[in-house]
């Protein structure tokens, strides 16, 4: 069975910590720093542009904003997109019986010169509702595509992390696994169940790839 480099990766350092951190031994902030740079930055016409500009400005797909500088997002594909559709759809359901709603593509404000867009946000019942999130949300969820890595991953977690989001979700679902962020990086989650603790908010990632797998084989069924 061929093991991707991700879930190598995730492993050994979850063997010898049980967490994945944000700096790997030997680098230093600035290596991280480079090492998780999304694939893509643009300047429009050479120059940084003001967050006025971005908010008026329309992306196709949308593209997220860091200090005067547009970032494209990695495009997700068919398991990214079903498992966003399935993440969103679960959420807003049982939005009476878990009091959340869950919400994709949205914006999100996490600095005044810097916006996000997590894969699905979910938001407490009775929080505002604004054109843009600028308050923390419970949950941020980012879905990895195979551009992506780790190391990304965990620079994004604790910047969501230092915003405010108290619970902070990490699928991988080519190495089929999840971790939990916070500013210090990612953890495993051995058992594949994702919840908020004093909630009845439970997710079993097993179950989603189950579903997804029988979309692949072709059965559709239930």
């Amino acid at each position: 069975m061929r093991i991707s480099q991700r879930l190598r990766e995730a492993w050994w350092q979850f063997e010898e910590t049980g967490r994945i951190p944000l700096c790997l031994d030997g680098e230093t902030e600035d290596t991280v720093a480079m090492a998780t740079q999304p694939i893509r930055e643009q300047s429009l016409d050479g120059r940084h542009i003001s967050v006025e500009e971005y908010l008026s400005t329309g992306y196709e797909p949308d593209c997220e904003y860091d200090d005067g500088v547009v970032v494209e997002r990695n495009l997700g594909e068919f398991e990214h997109s079903f498992l966003q559709t399935m993440l969103g759809t679960l959420f807003t359901v049982n939005m009476d019986r878990w009091g959340v709603y869950g919400l994709t593509e949205q914006r999100v404000q996490i600095a005044p010169h810097q916006f996000r867009i997590p894969d699905v946000c979910v938001l407490r019942v009775g929080a505002p509702a604004e054109d843009i999130v600028t308050h923390p949300p419970l949950i941020a969820i980012e879905i990895l595509s195979p551009e992506d890595t780790i190391r990304r991953a965990a620079k994004k977690a604790a910047e969501y992390s230092q915003f405010g989001v108290e619970h902070v979700w990490v699928i991988d679902p080519h190495a089929r696994v999840a971790y939990r962020g916070s500013a210090a990086g990612l953890e495993l989650v051995p058992d594949g169940q994702l919840s908020v603790p004093g909630t009845p908010i439970a997710v079993r990632i097993a179950e989603l790839f189950k579903k997804l797998d029988r979309i692949r084989a072709g059965s559709g069924k239930r």
